[in-house]
């Protein structure tokens, strides 16, 4: 066998072992609810904001509030929907927000769920990303969540949301 001959080989013999890897990887997300990819997010329209300003401790709050880091350990899951959301402006330190209903359709508890948020200026220019979390959502549940956002109400023309969670093992 010539070195060719046993590059190619090689090269044939690696690619199979790959396709296997990636064939059984996708079985075992299917079977536990997980999702392959990024998460599906829905888009959002803000509508006039005529309102929505805070003053400094009113931003105070809402900063310790908001949550802006998301969590690495959550991942999207077939069983976690967004029933509803929408750009609501909250009176008093909490202003902007996003604000909706996500339901568990799993036969199983999740442990972590979460909801991403995505800000956007009319030229779509991403803003910003804030979160909201929640933990033990069980099997066949709701959940009432509000994403509290430290941007201008005014600079947002639109949003998108998406759910993503953790199963319980």
């Amino acid at each position: 066998m010539t070195g060719d001959q046993r590059r190619n080989r090689r090269a044939v013999l690696a690619s199979l072992g790959t396709g296997a890897v990636a064939s059984v990887a996708g079985c075992l997300g299917d079977d536990d609810g997980v999702s392959s990819g990024n998460p599906t997010y829905e888009r959002g329209e803000v509508g006039n904001v005529t309102n929505g300003s805070r003053n400094a401790s009113e931003t105070s709050a809402a900063g310790q509030l908001a949550q802006s880091e998301p969590n690495t350990n959550v991942t999207p899951l077939d069983s976690l929907s967004i029933a509803s959301h929408e750009f609501v402006i909250e009176d008093g330190f909490r202003g902007a927000t996003v604000q909706g209903t996500v339901e568990n359709d799993r036969e199983e508890r999740v442990e972590i769920a979460e909801v991403r948020a995505r800000f956007y200026t009319d030229g779509g220019e991403q803003l910003g990303l804030y979160t909201d979390t929640v933990g033990d959502l069980d099997a066949g549940e709701s959940w009432q969540f509000m994403v509290v956002v430290l941007l201008s109400p005014s600079d947002i023309a639109e949003y998108d949301v998406a759910a993503l969670g953790t199963p319980a093992s």
